[in-house]
């Protein structure tokens, strides 16, 4: 394994997360979760990524299970508040300081742990002010309740005016946790270089586009059964990418990536890792030797050549545009 440095901090994470978002108390049994936990643990991934709307509630708690008798310090753990949880009531969802304390306190009770290492807005919220959701996070950092402040899916001017307030209140905002991938890189134009002058990296989801550039979906042939595509509580992100032109064209990456001596979700992996504002990307795995492979992506340097090749098969199916990074433009309750 290999780890970087979470924006201007001294802090270090591995270069991939384990992810629960989809499989913890949903997709897999307990038991299968734990043991894909430990197989990561075993391949040197320290850093454990997760949310409390994940599976509502549930996921976290499968997540401290599976942490429980680990030697808390050399762990990053990382979870995110905002979406609606719970009862679902007028106060369960958003980014006032009343959800914000109930979440963090439910997150660590769920979690087994006194603190977390990354806790993070999990969407920009655009009906409280922005200085009573950024005070709420400093108190939680100098309750020990945290030690960095992270957002997910904010744009670059969002970014900017909660890392001046985080300046001002003297605590440390260093990540951004966007959906990034050959085939999403809408962060390209705005927010990398807004976070590369900030201090604050990327810890990017979904870097195999849900499962597409691993080639597992052929153009002309229906999604495996046991697929993502294929499972109608899992695949809101996937419909609009089984297209087959699409889908041929991410089958052109496969000599390439044999070429290298990797699989597909190997350099997939390892081409999210290539931007340098990454410093980590989350996979999550159903099965343990999915993250055992998952892996091999960890040091790959794709040359320059490579790197052009898949920007001529892969650009001219990718987003750009940094529109589509949004928050709703509303509480969903």
């Amino acid at each position: 394994m290999r780890y970087r440095y979470l924006g201007n901090s001294g802090f270090k994470v591995s270069e991939l997360t384990y992810g629960n978002w989809l499989t913890h108390a949903s997709q897999v049994d307990d038991s299968v979760a734990i043991a894909t936990v430990h197989a990561a643990l075993d391949g040197g991934i320290t850093s454990f990524d997760t949310a409390d709307v994940y599976a509502n509630l549930a996921a976290e708690e499968v997540l401290g299970k599976a942490l429980a008798g680990q030697r808390r310090e050399g762990l990053e753990i990382f979870t995110k508040t905002y979406w609606p949880v719970a009862n679902r009531g007028p106060n369960d969802t958003g980014l006032s300081r009343k959800h914000i304390m109930d979440s963090i306190n439910g997150s660590l009770r769920r979690l087994q742990t006194d603190y977390v290492d990354l806790y993070q807005a999990h969407r920009y919220d655009v009906e409280t002010p922005l200085e009573e959701t950024m005070v709420a996070f400093a108190d939680i950092v100098r309750q020990g309740k945290a030690l960095y402040i992270g957002v997910s899916e904010w744009n670059a001017k969002q970014i900017s005016e909660a890392h001046a307030l985080a300046k001002e209140l003297k605590i440390q905002l260093i990540s951004n946790q966007p959906q990034y991938s050959m085939l999403w890189r809408v962060i390209e134009g705005e927010i990398v270089p807004t976070c590369t002058e900030l201090g604050v990296s990327q810890i990017v989801w979904s870097p195999m586009a849900q499962g597409v550039l691993t080639g597992k979906y052929l153009p002309g042939q229906a999604a495996p059964a046991d697929s993502r595509a294929a499972n109608d509580k899992s695949n809101m992100f996937i419909k609009e990418l089984m297209d087959d032109s699409l889908l041929t064209a991410v089958q052109e990456l496969k000599p390439i990536a044999e070429g290298l001596g990797l699989t597909m979700a190997q350099l997939a992996l390892a081409w999210t890792l290539q931007n340098p504002n990454v410093a980590s990307a989350i996979v999550g795995a159903s099965r343990p030797d999915q993250i055992t492979s998952n892996l091999g992506a960890v040091g790959v340097e794709l040359p320059a050549e490579v790197m052009e090749k898949i920007e001529k098969l892969m650009a001219p199916f990718a987003k750009f545009d940094p529109a589509l990074t949004e928050s709703p433009a509303r509480r969903l309750v």
